[in-house]
């Protein structure tokens, strides 16, 4: 279970929301732990693609190009505490997310 939590978190750096969509789809019923950190995973991925989205929005006036270069190395730094978290068995929440998916 923590292998699953684990590639949940670090998925999504080569797959974006597809890899915490589909383990936790798969494992939710399996385990609670799997369950959380995919839920979790899936929630910062779809926070992500909004701010993505205001990014591209506002690149016309240069910011989006920081707010991009910005959600990028979030989504990198907190995919690796993340992941390191859960493969240590331990529950990780990302800051800054809206959780929409309970």
């Amino acid at each position: 279970e923590r292998m699953w939590a684990t590639l949940a978190h670090i998925g999504p750096v080569l797959t974006s929301f597809v890899a915490p969509l589909l383990i936790w789809l798969v494992f939710r019923d399996r385990s609670r732990f799997v369950d959380d950190q995919g839920k979790e995973a899936l929630n910062f991925q779809i926070f992500l693609a909004i701010v993505y989205v205001d990014g591209i929005i506002t690149t016309f006036i240069v910011i989006g190009v920081f707010i991009l270069l910005a959600a990028w190395i979030l989504a990198i730094v907190f995919g690796i505490q993340g992941a390191i978290a859960a493969s240590k068995g331990q529950p990780y929440r990302y800051p800054l997310t809206w959780r929409v998916i309970h």
